[in-house]
C-alpha cells in the first residue's frame, strides 16, 4: 500500500476545535461530464472556505463511476486543504477488485473510507445480488478494508430502517455489527423526521452501549425541488412524511411547472429547523448532502451561525 502518511480519522477531526455550535460536513457525487465537474470544483472552493470538519465523495450504484471517484477524491486529497472520505460499495464487484480500489485509495493518500454494500446498478430498489467472488454484507467489506492497513472506517445508517429490513430490530443489530466489526463512525441516510435518528441512536445504545457511543452523524438534504425529493427518496426507499409533502406541494402550487423558489424556501427553512433540533439534541456532526451545490447548504448553515468564510 502507499508509504504515505494516514490522513487524520474522522473521529479525530470531529474532536478538534470547530467554530459554531457543532462541525459540519458534505457529500459530493461524482460529476457525469466536464460541465458538471466544473460546477463541483466551484461548490468545492466555497465549501473549502467554510472548513467543513470532512468532506465525502460518493460511489455510483454497482461501481459504475469507479474510475471518476478515484480520481476526484484524490484531487480533493492533493489540490485541497479538505479531509476526504472515498466510499466504497461492495456492489458488482470481487473481493480482488475491492483490495485494487482500497490500494488506488491508499496511493493517493486515502485512509478514510465509507465501507457500504451498496444498491444494485439500474434499480437501486432491486435484487440484491452478491457477486461470486464478491462480499454479502457491509460487515466483511469494514473487516477487508481493515486488514488491509491502517484506515478509518465508516459505515452507513437509516433512522427509517433499511429498506431491505425486515423490521427495525434487524436493521438495528446490523448497524451494531457493522461498528463491532471496527467501523468508527455511522453517517445515516437523508431523513427528514427527527425523531426517526433519536429513535435510532437509542436503539443503537440499548443495543450495545460501547458502539452506541460512536458518533451518529444525521445526513442532511436541504430540498430545492419538489419533483427531485420525490424521485430520491423513491429510489432510497425512505419516506417524506406526508405533513412535509404537502407543505413543499403548496409552495410548488398547481401549474405544470413548480414554484422552484418557493419550494426552495420551505426547504431551506425545513433544514434549519432540523438541524438546530439536532444541534439542540447533541449530534457531533450535521452532515449535508450538496448535490454539488454550495448555496443551499450555506445559507442553513448561515442561519445557524456556522457559516465562517474564510478571510
Amino acid at each position: 500500500m502507499s508509504s504515505q502518511l494516514p490522513q487524520t480519522s474522522i473521529v479525530q477531526r470531529l474532536a478538534e476545535p470547530h467554530p459554531g455550535p457543532v462541525p459540519f460536513s458534505v457529500e459530493f457525487y461524482p460529476p457525469r461530464d466536464e460541465q458538471a465537474e466544473a460546477r463541483l470544483w466551484r461548490a468545492v472552493r466555497i465549501f473549502e472556505r467554510m472548513g467543513p470538519a470532512f468532506v465525502s465523495m460518493t460511489y455510483g450504484a454497482g461501481g459504475s463511476t469507479r474510475d471518476r471517484t478515484l480520481r476526484i477524491v484524490g484531487q480533493l486529497a492533493r489540490e485541497t486543504t479538505l479531509l476526504p472520505v472515498a466510499h466504497l460499495t461492495a456492489v458488482g464487484h470481487s473481493v480482488d477488485e475491492l483490495r485494487a480500489m482500497v490500494g488506488g485509495f491508499a496511493d493517493q493518500g486515502i485512509t478514510n473510507i465509507l465501507a457500504l454494500r451498496g444498491d444494485p446498478p439500474g434499480d437501486p430498489l432491486g435484487e440484491w445480488i452478491k457477486h461470486p467472488d464478491g462480499l454479502e454484507y457491509a460487515e466483511q467489506l469494514v473487516r477487508l478494508v481493515q486488514e488491509l492497513g491502517d484506515f478509518n472506517v465508516g459505515v452507513a445508517s437509516f433512522p427509517e430502517g433499511h429498506h431491505r429490513a425486515p423490521d427495525l430490530d434487524h436493521d438495528t443489530r446490523y448497524l451494531v455489527s457493522k461498528l463491532r466489526a471496527g467501523a468508527q463512525y455511522s453517517i445515516t441516510q437523508m431523513f427528514f423526521d427527527v425523531d426517526d435518528f433519536l429513535r435510532l441512536r437509542d436503539r443503537v445504545v440499548a443495543a450495545d452501549p460501547e458502539q452506541g457511543a460512536k458518533p451518529l452523524i444525521p445526513g442532511i438534504m436541504p430540498i430545492t425541488s419538489l419533483a427531485s425529493v420525490r424521485r430520491m427518496v423513491e429510489l432510497s426507499g425512505s419516506v417524506l412524511p406526508a405533513n412535509i409533502d404537502k407543505r413543499l406541494a403548496a409552495a410548488a402550487g398547481g401549474g405544470p411547472d413548480e414554484d422552484r423558489e418557493a419550494v426552495r424556501a420551505v426547504g431551506i427553512d425545513l433544514a434549519t429547523q432540523m438541524a438546530q433540533r439536532l444541534i439542540a439534541e447533541g449530534v457531533p456532526c450535521l452532515h449535508f448532502c450538496s448535490l454539488n451545490f454550495a448555496k443551499a447548504t450555506s445559507e442553513v448553515l448561515e442561519r445557524l451561525g456556522m457559516n465562517v468564510m474564510a478571510a
